[in-house]
């Protein structure tokens, strides 16, 4: 199989948001695998410290309009995009104006308090991916997602590869950093299967903290890379037989995935066992 298309999601990207490592990442990874003539996409939150003017983005009418009923409200999905500066890179931004473009903090108020429906936030966030996927009617061969807001999209994404074609090809692969969290959300497991998500598959979410939605992550996973040295408690033995990569940003960062992704593309889909 040839590798040709890459989407890459994840909770944020520099410029647009610049202060932490995924941010740094998620910006310098995919240029270089637009250097090496692939078609790369890329979907992110729309978070209210993003400024529409300063950053040049605009709603995509075909790509919005539609919403999704979570915990019997209808959440309007707005899709922006625009181009980070000085490339041909092409980022969709997820909005919605209550839980994302409203809000002056990304994860946290400014009481430095963590808000309290971050798991609603992350299950609107995935599911809106697979929606907007959808309308772009865009078949990526590789998907990878960085950190903890994707959490949803491997089992999301391999519950519609048997119903749609569009799905059926891609490897999913994880990228895991430090940002870990110390709330619990007791309805998580609830709003998943809200969403679609099977109960014997949303039941890991039980506990609704941060390790039940890392766990759920690797399950579906094809591969798994650590995107820096994982040192936070909860980390501690989810991978027991397995070691997470650690793939640095580096000299070699760009080719080091490129072979990563190569030889995904060649492996059988499987999900990846953590017992």
């Amino acid at each position: 199989m040839l590798l040709e298309r890459i989407l890459y999601i994840a909770s944020e990207i520099s410029p647009f948001l610049q202060n932490s490592l995924v941010a740094e990442c998620v910006r310098k990874l995919p240029e270089v695998m637009q250097h090496k003539q692939l078609d790369i996409r890329l979907m992110v939150p729309k978070f209210g410290t993003i400024s529409d003017r300063m950053n040049r983005l605009h709603e995509v009418s075909r790509l919005s309009n539609h919403s999704i009923k979570i915990r019997n409200i209808d959440h309007a999905i707005s899709v922006k995009v625009s181009t980070v500066p000085n490339t041909r890179l092409q980022v969709y931004f997820i909005d919605n104006i209550d839980l994302f473009g409203g809000r002056k903090g990304m994860f946290k108020d400014n009481n430095d308090h963590f808000f309290m429906d971050n798991d609603l936030r992350m299950v609107f966030f995935c599911t809106s991916v697979i929606h907007t996927l959808k309308k772009l009617e865009w078949a990526p061969d590789v998907v990878h997602c960085h950190d903890w807001i994707t959490g949803l999209i491997p089992l999301l994404w391999k519950k519609l590869a048997a119903q749609n074609s569009l799905f059926s090809t891609a490897r999913l692969m994880s990228t895991l950093y430090n940002n870990t969290f110390p709330c619990t959300f007791p309805l998580l497991e609830q709003t998943a299967i809200q969403v679609g998500i099977a109960p014997e598959d949303a039941s890991i979410l039980k506990s609704g903290n941060f390790r039940s939605i890392i766990q759920l992550m690797l399950n579906h996973s094809d591969f798994v890379t650590a995107g820096e040295k994982l040192v936070a408690d909860e980390f501690k033995d989810l991978g027991k037989t397995h070691e997470f990569p650690l793939v640095q940003d580096d000299e070699g960062y760009g080719d080091t995935y490129f072979d990563i992704y190569q030889k995904l593309i060649n492996m059988p889909s499987v999900l990846y066992k953590t017992n």
